[in-house]
């Protein structure tokens, strides 16, 4: 990724290597600790869910570019990924705060290019909003801060 990219648009698009689509993403997995991307995770063509780390794949014109079917990370062996990381549907619909301040709750993430989250897209009651990830900004409770 060059610039900062909705959580969201990741997700469906498809992985592919030398032009040979292996899955599509239906999840990003996040370091709730470190406020970044571990990783995706991908239903393949075989109808199983492989780990992807961030890392390995490039954004490019609509779709994730691996250098190799081997980055996929069998979910037997994903483990370690798992045990660190939340799903992000699982935050979504979560309480976003500003110090004490309630804003609204959790729709998306912004990602910068190397996976860290740079802001919280929140639907408050009046609209949506995205907050930059500064001054005590939290979700669910302290689940994600940054």
């Amino acid at each position: 990724m060059d610039a900062s990219v909705a959580g969201k648009r990741l997700l469906g698009l498809p992985v592919r290597v030398r032009g040979i689509q292996l899955g599509r993403p239906v999840d990003l997995l996040l370091d709730p600790k470190r406020g970044r991307v571990l990783g995706f995770d991908v239903l393949c063509g075989d109808e199983r869910h492989r780990f992807l780390p961030f890392s390995t794949a490039t954004l490019a014109d609509g779709e994730l570019l691996v250098t190799s079917a081997l980055v996929l990370v069998a979910e037997e062996d994903a483990g370690f990924y798992r045990k660190r990381a939340v799903r992000l549907s699982s935050l979504r619909g979560l309480p976003v705060e500003q110090g004490e301040r309630p804003l609204g709750r959790l729709h998306d993430l912004v990602l910068e290019p190397e996976g860290s989250v740079s802001a919280l897209v929140v639907d408050s009651e009046e609209s949506r909003l995205e907050a930059p990830c500064a001054r005590g900004l939290q979700l669910g409770g302290g689940i994600l801060r940054c």
